[in-house]
């Protein structure tokens, strides 16, 4: 069958399928070391529940490079972290093989480049099959679909966006992100809406810039709880406190899934609004420059 075969193929190269094969691989074998007969050599404890968690999330990730190749950054920097985790989280990393195949799959995944439409596909033979472990896909984790953004209601954002800064941001149950545009005095403004359960920031300042005289705002903590949702022209931090990179509605979206431990250090970003239930302050000033 070779139109077949071609299809296949072509399918394979706008996308990093082997790397997404790799992370399947690690988070299966992951999976089922706690599940296996060895009874003596691993432990179906903590570490055991572990080994299933990261499993599934890297078999999740690996899905994700298949079916959402634009969101490849995140997942692998995210596979990277749960393959490294696993090494003291669970039963030496799946015996070093899981946690080697989730970091070789974050590797090629993030180093991944898609092939331009103008580009015509190099043929490579005939004689190259599929890839034995395709089945293997059917048992990828499906997260629930990504609802859209939501709206600010009547709100209208101010003009110049305020910036914010935090040596330490913390969202709790992630749940979407999206691009959308929001009214201000000046006309739309497209923002990216990131809605979570709960945030907490450290050294949080917020800094006006509406002309005049800056005015500012500070906390030593700021704790957001109830239906957080954030609009951001502009997003920069270091994942970790290792990874920095800048996020912006027209470049680098936020990715629409999160793993609950990630925090993000010495953040900056343009602020057009937020909302939540509650905030729960301490140590709060204000000042004028």
């Amino acid at each position: 069958m070779p139109d077949a075969r071609h299809e296949s193929r072509k399918w394979r190269r706008t996308r990093p399928f082997w790397a997404g094969l790799l992370l399947i691989l690690g988070g299966l074998e992951l999976l089922l070391v706690p599940l296996s007969p060895l009874t003596i050599l691993v432990s179906l404890g903590l570490g055991g529940i572990a080994a299933i968690g990261i499993g599934l999330a890297l078999m999740a990730a690996g899905a994700f490079l298949w079916f959402l190749p634009h969101t490849r950054h995140y997942v692998s920097i995210n596979a990277l972290i749960l393959s490294v985790l696993s090494f003291a989280a669970t039963n030496l990393g799946g015996f070093l093989v899981g946690m080697g195949l989730g970091i070789a799959g974050s590797a090629m995944g993030f180093s991944w480049n898609p092939v331009r439409e103008e580009e015509p596909l190099p043929d490579r033979g005939r004689n190259r099959t599929l890839a034995a472990a395709l089945p293997v896909v059917l048992l990828a984790v499906l997260g629930r679909p990504v609802q859209q953004a939501p709206a600010p209601g009547s709100v209208t954002v101010p003009r110049s966006t305020p910036t914010i800064t935090t040596t330490l941001f913390a969202p709790k149950g992630f749940l979407i992100a999206g691009v959308r545009e929001v009214p201000s005095a000046g006309g739309p403004v497209k923002v990216m809406v990131l809605k979570m359960k709960s945030a907490s920031l450290t050294d949080y300042r917020l800094t006006t810039h509406d002309g005049g005289n800056d005015m500012s705002l500070g906390a030593d903590t700021l704790d957001l709880s109830g239906d957080v949702t954030l609009y951001l022209t502009k997003f920069s931090g270091c994942i970790e406190g290792v990874i920095c990179l800048t996020f912006t509605p027209d470049g680098l979206p936020v990715p629409p899934v999160v793993p609950p431990f990630v925090f993000l250090t010495d953040v900056s970003a343009d602020q057009a609004l937020v909302t939540s239930d509650s905030i729960d302050t301490t140590g709060l000033t204000l000042g004028a420059t």
